[in-house]
């Protein structure tokens, strides 16, 4: 089937006035947070030390200390009733609660989280790491210990805020639905330890594997994001039974995963959830026997260990670069619980406001150092990345961040936009899903390249069905190259993308996310649509969705495509005769203009001659009633066998009609059919204005 491209067009009837953009005036502080740890000479905490007791310098700079705390962890105190209260409170609100720059929501407590991801871990791993978490909770876990619980399947979800209440925290843990997403942990790959099925063919999932991981990678990231305001030091216990890397693809999560937990005072401790591996030459007896003669040579064995320590060794850089340390090799799993339990010990929160404004994203040495006579031992991160602007991100930073916009839940709206969804059936059970956006063009900035003026766009969109999984996608860089007639229209127009994807008759939600690349400034938007199933009998008439416009634009006249030279336009359904019907998404039309319409009829009746008796008109209502009515446009004309469905185009000149709001309405009558169809929209009329 043909796959419609994505292009870019310059509206030249989009006439609404667009109001100037307003100045926005920003300042941003970059809290920096040091937990030390500071000891005497035989290990032991030291209390009793004041702010005006430390120095801070970053990058040899000293800095001022605007937060001073201390965190003393004993676990044979009580928990305080402050912190207690916090935790409950935040407990029933299912998610992490944030805290305020400067302030310690949990004090005196040792924050750990138990993350399961159950997307890497087989139903037996499942079940040890779920023993585990509730053996620790049950015997090990004391009066200090605030727990809380997260997992990843397909999503990260947050299954309890951090709490002592040992009841709530296990019935956490039971609501959990064992091997919901067994069938996604890392398995053989397409080598010759593959499993002999009998089949002739074996695929290999490398390249599912690549996105597969930056996936977990990405949920971790996530995770601690979530756990970033908090200023204490925080533990993720990281259940899992290995992440394999694809060799360098997976590096820049990896590391951005890294570096956002050392900027927010986390550290990872992973654990295998498989314990002590101990295999058979042969593999272990679940597996069928291997292809080739490897089992023979040893090269199979050596191949399953290689693997083994590829998955092994992101598990062990998570916690060697965070501070933390990998559990791997042991069946007894809630020792990586205790582990990370016993890092902890009483420590100085220290915060200061960084004197460096520069967003570079460079790494900065952090130094403290101690104004006492006495020697003590500091322990401390010694270090974090600055915070990043567009300017000076690379082209993988770009890429995560469009990445990160589209799983966000919280919509980003810096770049406004409207979308359009339409769908036009092709076969039964596939139908071609045209998609317009429309964003302002003075929001737009152009920049100059060799002598002419151009703008960068980015787009990146999923498709995601009724149950959640992705089903089409489509990413694309387009570059709109500008003349000096369209460069002093853009302030005033609007410009629209469009794509298309293939998809069958069912439910679906789009997520849309735009950037412009000069400053970043992004905008996504996220819609619901649905494609019925027309094969299934109706009273109706069959017809597609109505495309309603305000113009046709030659191809020629687009100003930026992602492809020149493709002619994927040939399948386009709103390509008619060398000109594209750009739909009308904000349905707003100048006086005087012309309004276009467009749909499909499927499966019209027939006289016994073999003609067909098709009725269109298009009417206009406002609220004196109806202020217009087309003349009938009769369609006799049997469909080809190349293209079963009836096309239908209308044309109705606006002239007559004042400015104001109405309701458009297309009817199609099939009298040999003895079927209707009827399709209402609403729209404006502006008055005309002149200079645009």
């Amino acid at each position: 089937m043909p796959r419609l491209r994505p292009t870019a067009a310059l509206l030249i009837a989009a006439t609404l006035a667009l109001p100037q953009e307003q100045p926005i005036f920003r300042t941003t502080t970059n809290l920096v947070v040091v937990n030390v740890e500071v000891r005497s000479r035989d290990g032991k905490p030291v209390e009793g030390l004041k702010a005006e007791d430390f120095e801070i310098l970053e990058s040899k700079q000293p800095q001022r200390i605007s937060v001073f705390e201390y965190q003393r962890l004993d676990s044979e105190a009580p928990p305080a009733p402050a912190a207690v209260a916090a935790a409950e409170e935040a407990r029933s609100a299912a998610a992490i609660s944030a805290s305020k720059p400067g302030e310690l929501r949990y004090r005196d407590r040792r924050l750990i989280v138990l993350y399961f991801d159950v997307s890497a871990l087989a139903v037996a791993e499942e079940i040890r790491a779920r023993r585990a978490a509730e053996d620790y909770i049950q015997k090990s876990m004391n009066e200090s210990d605030l727990l809380a619980i997260m997992s990843f399947s397909s999503q990260l979800k947050i299954l309890h805020d951090f709490s002592d209440d040992k009841e709530s925290l296990l019935a956490a843990i039971k609501q959990m639905r064992l091997g919901e997403a067994s069938d996604l942990a890392e398995g053989a790959a397409a080598d010759e330890t593959t499993e002999d099925t009998g089949a002739a063919f074996t695929a290999d999932s490398s390249e599912f594997d690549i996105f597969n991981t930056d996936r977990k990678l990405g949920a971790l990231e996530d995770a601690v994001d979530m756990l970033a305001s908090l200023p204490e030091k925080k533990a993720i216990v990281y259940f899992s039974s290995g992440t394999s890397r694809t060799g360098s693809e997976n590096e820049s999560q990896l590391r951005a995963t890294v570096n956002a937990a050392v900027r927010a005072n986390v550290s990872f401790y992973p654990v295998d959830a498989r314990g002590l591996m101990a295999e058979a030459p042969a593999g272990n007896a679940d597996v069928g026997n291997i292809r080739g003669d490897s089992l023979f040579s040893g090269g199979a064995q050596r191949q399953r260990r290689d693997r083994v320590n590829a998955q092994q060794e992101t598990m062990d850089t998570l916690a060697a670069d965070t501070g933390g340390k990998a559990m791997l090799d042991t069946n007894d799993l809630s020792l990586g619980i205790v582990q990370a339990q016993k890092s902890f010990s009483s420590y100085y929160i220290l915060g200061y406001y960084s004197s460096n404004p520069a967003e570079d994203g460079r790494y900065r040495r952090v130094e403290v150092k101690m104004k006492l006579p006495e020697k003590y031992k500091l322990v401390y991160r010694a270090g974090y990345y600055a915070p990043k602007t567009f300017d000076k991100y690379s082209s993988t930073d770009k890429e995560r961040q469009l990445e990160e916009a589209l799983r966000l839940g919280d919509p980003v709206t810096d770049l406004p936009m409207a979308i359009e969804v339409n769908w036009f059936r092709r076969a039964k059970d596939r139908y071609i899903v045209p998609l317009a956006v429309k964003i302002p063009g003075s929001v737009i900035p152009v920049v100059r390249k060799k002598q002419r003026e151009e703008a960068r766009l980015d787009f990146i969109a999923e498709v995601r069905d009724e149950r959640g999984r992705a089903v089409a996608s489509v990413r694309y860089f387009i570059r709109i190259e500008l003349t000096k007639e369209n460069l002093g229209q853009l302030g005033r127009k609007l410009l629209q993308y469009d794509s298309a994807f293939t998809l069958p008759p069912g439910e679906y939600r789009l997520k849309f996310v735009a950037r412009e690349n000069e400053n970043g400034r992004l905008g996504t938007f996220e819609t619901k649509f649905t494609i019925p199933d027309l094969a299934a009998e109706q009273a109706w008439l069959r017809t597609s969705s109505v495309v309603w416009g305000t113009q046709r634009v030659p191809l020629q006249q687009r100003v930026g495509a992602a492809n020149k030279k493709d002619k994927s336009n040939k399948g386009n359904p709103l390509v008619r005769n060398g000109a594209k019907l750009v739909p009308s998404v904000t349905r707003v039309v100048r006086e005087g203009g012309e309004l276009f319409v467009l749909f499909e009829v499927y499966e019209p009746g027939s006289t016994p001659a073999q003609t067909l008796d098709l009725e269109a008109s298009v009417s206009l209502f406002n609220r004196k009633g109806k202020a217009l009515e087309s003349e009938a446009v009769v369609i006799d004309s049997r469909p080809s066998e190349k293209s079963p469905s009836v096309p239908v185009q209308l044309r109705v000149p606006l002239e007559n009609l004042p400015p104001g709001d109405y309701l458009c309405q297309v009817s199609v009558v099939d009298k040999a059919g003895k079927k209707f169809a009827f399709h209402r929209t609403p729209m404006v009329i502006l008055p005309a204005q002149t200079g645009l």
